[in-house]
This record gives structure tokens, C-alpha cells and sequence, in this order.
């Protein structure tokens, strides 16, 4: 069942996505050759509890920490760790809170340091198929109008897009329905009405986009070994059009 967020729920909603803006920033300015990623999971909680939430992710199925960090060929859901970061890496975090009731969740690709083109090209052209899907985000549009200009944006730009995982609905819930595939078909899918609340998170291989988990149960990465790129928003459908809620 898909739940529609009335006005009042969208204000606690969009506090609690500034949250989670304000923490991303202060990672992504932290995530320096040399800096570690257990440090930035340390630094992402700390605000976060500071700041009266809860991090959303840490314990939730049973995952150990705050941060997601998935560095290079990890996909999502990477562990931080003690290893320090290295010049030319690329760093996803993914993060999110829980709020008076309601949860926020946002991801961003940084460069360490300076970047190869390839690796510069396929976090750019991540951050513009997400930004294709957010302009879909409205009143009596299809869910698969989302799906279908995340997948133009990656392919046009010669990069693959990763089918094992999506993004969702989100609310009182981490993941709510409907699930948002980043591939598909203009046209198909639920009809967007206003209050509906969307987690749009493309997954971008610089290769193929197979994907596959390792031991440790939630890390995934690239089965060819190639760079993959995350972005995500938390975006409301609004009555005039789309509404990002994980802004500063």
C-alpha cells in the first residue's frame, strides 16, 4: 500500500531530509586522502544523535554501523573501515535518520582527491540521471516516467544501470511501497499523486551492471570490477511538481 504524507507529515519529513543533507555535507567535506571511513561513521552518528534522531540505518536488518561507504567497485551498503582513503578514490555514503516518527535518507558519490575522467564522468552523469528522475516527480505522471529517464540519462552516456537493487517509498517506514526501479518503460506504473513520498536512488557501473554480495552479507560490488556511482534524494510529489526534501 502506498501512503500519502499529509502537509504536517512532509514538514517533519523535510527536517528530518535537512538532516540528513547537513550530515552528507559535513562527510563529503571530510573525505579526504588519508581521512578514514570509520572516522566519517563516527562523525555521521555523532551529529545525527546530536541533533535529537536516530540514525536510521544502524541495527536495521542487522546492519552494524551508521554510514554506508562503498569505495570504487562497491556498489551500496559497503562497511566503514580503519583503511585510510586513498587520492583518486570515489566514495559513496549513504545515510539516514529517523525523526519524530519519520525518516529521512539521501546518498552522494565524492571524489578523493583528484579523480580519473572515467571516474569523473560516471559520478556526473549519476547525479544528472538522478536529477532527470526528481523532474518526473509529478501529479498524474507514471511511476515508470521516473524509471525510464534515470535509464536514458546512464545508457546515453555509455554506463550501466544496476538492476538487483532500487529505490522506494519512505515515510514512517525505511522502505515503504512502491519500489523505484531505476529502468523501465515510459508510461507504466502506479499513477504519482501528491504526498507520495519517493527515495530515487540510481546505482551506475562504469561496466556491466551486474552486481554481486559478498561474505560479510551486505556489501555489494561490481562482478566486473568496475567503478559504480550512487545518488539518492528523498522527493515528495507536489501539487505543482517535485519537492526534494533531503536539501540544506
Amino acid at each position: 500500500m502506498i501512503i500519502i504524507k499529509s502537509s504536517a507529515e512532509l514538514e517533519i519529513m523535510r527536517r528530518a531530509g535537512r538532516l540528513v543533507a547537513r550530515v552528507l555535507q559535513a562527510v563529503a567535506a571530510a573525505a579526504k586522502p588519508g581521512a578514514t571511513t570509520a572516522e566519517l561513521d563516527q562523525m555521521a552518528e555523532q551529529t545525527c544523535r546530536a541533533e535529537g534522531a536516530l540514525p536510521a540505518f544502524k541495527g536495521y536488518r542487522g546492519y552494524p554501523y551508521s554510514l554506508c561507504c562503498s569505495l570504487n567497485h562497491e556498489v551500496v551498503h559497503g562497511f566503514p573501515r580503519k583503511d585510510p582513503l586513498r587520492e583518486g578514490d570515489i566514495l559513496s555514503v549513504d545515510f539516514g535518520v529517523l525523526l519524530d516518527g519519520f525518516y529521512g535518507d539521501s546518498a552522494l558519490t565524492v571524489a578523493v582527491g583528484a579523480v580519473s575522467p572515467e571516474a569523473q564522468g560516471l559520478m556526473d552523469a549519476t547525479r544528472r540521471s538522478l536529477e532527470a528522475g526528481i523532474e518526473q516527480c509529478r501529479p498524474g505522471n507514471r511511476l515508470g516516467d521516473v524509471s525510464h529517464a534515470i535509464q536514458q540519462v546512464v545508457e546515453g552516456a555509455g554506463f550501466s544501470v544496476v538492476r538487483q537493487f532500487v529505490g522506494h517509498g519512505i515515510g514512517r517506514g525505511l522502505h515503504e511501497e512502491p519500489q523505484v526501479p531505476n529502468w523501465g518503460e515510459a508510461g507504466r506504473g502506479v499513477k504519482l499523486k501528491p504526498g507520495m513520498v519517493l527515495a530515487i536512488e540510481p546505482m551506475v557501473n562504469a561496466g556491466g551492471y551486474e552486481v554481486k554480495v559478498l561474505k560479510d552479507g551486505w556489501t555489494a560490488v561490481t562482478v566486473d570490477g568496475k567503478l559504480s556511482a550512487h545518488f539518492e534524494h528523498t522527493v515528495a510529489v507536489g501539487e505543482d511538481g517535485p519537492r526534494i526534501l533531503s536539501l540544506t
